[in-house]
């Protein structure tokens, strides 16, 4: 008796399940791969990325490009999500998470298509992480509390030597450094401002040990306002300071005029009130997330007072962080504990802006980096090759401890686990095999980054590390290798064991999906037809 087929899913849903399944999430994953490969080291390429609004960006952070490539294939969605949380996490070696992840998958992709169980593969993949991870803790070197500044450095050097901004590592490896160390315990990043202001070379950047911001709209009478105070009292709030129109459907019936002017007296006496009290609590810099009016505005400036309105609210906090006071949203308890106080407060003009500096503050947990430099999206890139330097460096802070970059700690790991898996029997040895070999990708894809002939210097880089050169990885300057540790490349041990780590997950997620189901996209939830809007008729 034959059976009826049975239909459980929607008409139009996409099932594809098996080896091929696996096989072509792996093939999807290596594509991914092959769109951040080119980036990675010192040598890598920028990639110029152009979004659906026409808006152009050019990086060679492997996080950024793969947000801005609008991955859809769900596996390969995976690749992308490792990429952000290692960049969250850590701020940098989201290029090689991405890279290791995929190589993991090609290793295994044979002994997939010959019918492994995923599950094999799996069990080997954690074996191997375990023991990595136990090898890199014994390996890695604590950072000398004596010269932690100039260790931070050269941290901050490795991290730069990759962007667009190599060329001036040193410069800014400095800054990075100087900025981190004004931080307080919690070493917050949203502390560290970053203004952008085009023109002028790079070297022309500066650091603030303060807070700087973007001169905000004003109305007439400011420029009559001094532009520079020493040891002002700083008043922070959250008040508006001008006229406010009246409700559209608000009435007043009056009988009188003098009834009518009674209100407009009152209107201008509540502001007038407000400016007295600024006034007489002795802050010389008057500074609002909410207008302050023309009124206001020349109120001020008639007693050498200097008043900005429009304050963005993280300026307005940092502002605080730095100068200490609080933000008030009434104007009734200034005293002297709610006022921030600096050493010099002053307006100056940075290429075609006006910047408020603060600086000399007491309680100074903040900083602001203000940027210069040509294009648009060469200041941008630079802003995220900062990022990348400041994660590293508090990083390195928080988990004293570093190893050496340049494919070094790869070679390494990989020596040891191939030497592990021929001692262990079976289907394991060939996978601890290939996840030893899959280490191999980083140094090998920075020799081909730069031009060299991979074969050759991965061979010997084989042969020194089976000698004991622990610390040996590629030397890009010489096209030879050399001893990286003494040539101070060096990252903090936290994002190789974080990347390793990462990977190595969604390598074992990837293989363990069997099959996917895509439903047909819904007609019931879809949106409403254009031109169809409540209150019109149906067409005829």
């Amino acid at each position: 008796m034959m059976l009826s087929e049975i239909i459980l899913l929607k008409e139009g849903t996409d099932s594809s399940q098996g080896i091929p399944q696996l096989v072509s999430n792996i093939s999807a994953c290596q594509v991914i791969a092959e769109a951040v490969r080119t980036t990675l080291g010192p040598r890598g390429m920028d990639k110029l990325i152009v979004d659906g609004r026409g808006k152009a960006t050019i990086s060679n952070d492997g996080a950024t490009i793969l947000k801005l490539l609008d991955v859809v294939h769900p596996a390969a969605k995976t690749l992308v999500d490792i990429a952000k949380s290692q960049d969250a996490e850590v701020g940098d070696g989201t290029t090689s998470v991405t890279l290791l992840a995929a190589e993991f998958l090609k290793q295994v992709k044979p002994y997939v298509e010959e019918g492994l169980h995923p599950q094999i593969i799996i069990r080997a993949f954690r074996t191997a992480t375990q023991l990595v991870w136990a090898v890199l803790i014994n390996l890695i070197l604590p950072l000398c509390p004596r010269e932690q500044r100039k260790l931070l450095e050269k941290c901050a050097m490795t991290a730069l030597s990759s962007k667009l901004i190599s060329q001036q590592k040193a410069f800014f490896a400095k800054m990075v450094v100087d900025a981190v160390m004004m931080l307080d315990d919690l070493l917050q990043l949203k502390m560290i401002g970053i203004k952008k202001v085009q023109g002028g070379a790079l070297e022309d950047s500066q650091l603030v040990a303060g807070v700087a911001f973007k001169k905000t709209f004003s109305y007439a009478g400011f420029e009559m306002q001094p532009k520079k105070y020493h040891n002002p009292k700083i008043a922070l709030l959250n008040v508006e300071l001008e006229l406010k129109a009246e409700k559209d459907n608000a009435e007043i019936r009056v009988h009188t005029v003098e009834d009518y002017q009674a209100i407009v007296d009152a209107e201008w006496n509540i502001l007038y009130d407000k400016l007295e009290k600024i006034h007489h609590s002795g802050a010389k810099v008057v500074l609002s997330k909410l207008p302050i009016g023309d009124v206001a505005t020349q109120y001020f400036a008639d007693r050498d007072m200097f008043c900005a309105g429009r304050v963005p609210e993280e300026d307005l906090k940092r502002t605080m962080m730095a100068c200490g006071g609080s933000i008030q949203t009434s104007v009734n308890a200034l005293s002297a504990d709610v006022l921030g106080r600096c050493q010099v407060f002053e307006e100056t003009q940075i290429g075609g802006e006006r910047y408020n500096f603060f600086t000399g503050c007491p309680k100074a947990k903040t900083c602001t980096f203000i940027l210069r430099g040509g294009a648009e999206q060469f200041m941008e890139e630079t802003e995220r090759s900062l990022h990348d330097a400041i994660m590293i460096v508090r990083r390195a802070i928080k988990n004293d401890s570093v190893v050496a970059g340049g494919g070094a700690i790869e070679m390494e790991l990989s020596k040891y686990l191939r030497d592990y898996s021929r001692t262990i029997p079976g289907k394991q040895q060939l996978l601890i095999g290939a996840y030893a070999k899959a280490l191999e990708i980083i140094p090998r894809q920075l020799c081909d980054n730069a031009g060299f002939d991979a074969t050759n210097i991965l061979n010997k880089l084989r042969a020194r590390h089976a000698q004991g050169g622990t610390w040996y990885g590629v030397d890009i300057n010489n096209e030879d290798i050399a001893d990286n540790f003494e040539a101070f490349v060096w990252e903090p041990a936290m994002v190789r064991i974080n990347a390793l780590t990462a990977a190595s997950e969604a390598a074992c997620l990837i293989v363990s999906v069997d099959e996917t189901i895509k439903n047909p996209r819904s007609t019931v939830d879809a949106p409403p037809a254009a031109g169809r809007g409540r209150g019109r008729g149906r067409p005829h």
